[in-house]
This record gives structure tokens, C-alpha cells and sequence, in this order.
């Protein structure tokens, strides 16, 4: 098993070359900037989301280059606080700077690989895959390489949640969430 954690981690977004698509399942994620902003949020105060900025500056760029960036959130009903936040707060942004994100309920999700991964350049001889791994805190402790033989099953696994997910926007309006 071959662990990434840092700047080879973050080289995954720098250098594929058409597409990268995630596959979330958790119902939360914690790391000390986002848990500060969650909890302004359920506090009502103002958050300028800066912090933001260096992901949604190059999602950006990279979607100007043409290359495609699309998100399933595997959701439980009713939404926790986190998912709430990330559909009313966080999502629109991505979206903004050219992220493709849909929402999946869970209860038809049971298909579906049960962990957290980024596929990337899947249609072609350069595809790669990276399972992020989380500590019982929900942090983020890094990633770990996918063998080329799992990249079959996790791509279609992908491509059904796409294709039954809904957009952020749909899928507010449908849960009432405004």
C-alpha cells in the first residue's frame, strides 16, 4: 500500500490531465479551518470564506485548461449540520469556479463503494486513483495509491452515483433547503 500525504498529494490535482472525479460518502469531515467556518455558520456570523480561495483559484484554472472536475456527496436524510453547510454555504462556490457537484441520497447509495476517493484521467492510458483515508476524528490522515486492477469497479461505481445524483441546486429546491 503506497500512502500520499502533502505536496505529492496535492500534485494529484496539478497533474492529471482531463478529469477528476470524487466520490464522497462521509457525513462529515473535520480539519481545524473548515470546523471554524461550520461553526460561524451555526452561529450566523459572517465567515469571508478566504480560506477557500487557493482551491476555488484553481479549480478554476484548471477548468479554463478544459480539464473537468465533477463531485458526488453521498448524503444522510436529514442533512447534518456539515452536509447543510457544505449544499448553503460551500457548494455554490465550487460550482462557481467550474466543479460539477451532485447529491446523492444514501438510502440509494447501498451499491456503491463505501469509501472516499479521487479517480483522475479514468478514460485513458494515465488513469489514477487516489482512497482518501480519515482518522476517528474524521481528519484527513492522507491517501492511499489505488492498484490499476480497482480502477474498473471504483470508475463504474463513479458513473452510477453521477448518473443518479442530483445538482446541488435540484436537490436543495427539492429538500427545501432555502
Amino acid at each position: 500500500m503506497t500512502l500520499i500525504s502533502g505536496d505529492d498529494f496535492d500534485q494529484l490535482f496539478t497533474g492529471f490531465q482531463i478529469t477528476a472525479d470524487h466520490l464522497e460518502v462521509r457525513d462529515r469531515y473535520s480539519d481545524p479551518v473548515e470546523d471554524e467556518a461550520l461553526r460561524r455558520y451555526l452561529a450566523g456570523e459572517h465567515d469571508d470564506l478566504g480560506w477557500m480561495k487557493p482551491w476555488l483559484d484553481q479549480v478554476r484554472a484548471l477548468t479554463a485548461e478544459g480539464k473537468r472536475f465533477r463531485r458526488v456527496r453521498v448524503v444522510t436524510l436529514p442533512l447534518t449540520d456539515y452536509q447543510r453547510w457544505g449544499v448553503l454555504r460551500i457548494g455554490h462556490l465550487n460550482i462557481a469556479a467550474g466543479e460539477d457537484i451532485r447529491y446523492l441520497d444514501r438510502a440509494d447509495a447501498s451499491d456503491l463503494p463505501d469509501l472516499d476517493y479521487w479517480l483522475f484521467d479514468v478514460a485513458t492510458d494515465a488513469a489514477h486513483g487516489v482512497e482518501l483515508l480519515f482518522d476517528t476524528a474524521d481528519e484527513f490522515t492522507g491517501g492511499r495509491l489505488i492498484d490499476d486492477a480497482q480502477l474498473p469497479d471504483l470508475a463504474a461505481g463513479f458513473e452510477r452515483a453521477f448518473a443518479r445524483a442530483i445538482p446541488a441546486q435540484d436537490f436543495a429546491e427539492a429538500h427545501r433547503l432555502w
